[in-house]
């Protein structure tokens, strides 16, 4: 027989623990969304060409 699936609850002040905690964290993740739903949904093909050679000028500051 199969358990029956746990139901999961909010909390909303667990939440609020876990973003003071991980101030760092929370703000990269929503940096990363904002920059990936702009690339998807709103860049023109010169932001595109522009954010292309950011990112392989970064690239090369990291190897």
């Amino acid at each position: 027989m199969k358990g029956k699936k746990q139901e999961s609850a909010y909390n909303p002040e667990a939440d609020r623990k876990w973003a003071e905690k991980n101030r760092k964290r929370r703000t990269f993740l929503s940096k990363r969304s904002t920059a990936r739903s702009f690339v998807r949904n709103d860049a023109e093909k010169e932001d595109l060409e522009e954010l292309m050679e950011m990112i392989e000028e970064r690239l090369k500051g990291l190897a």
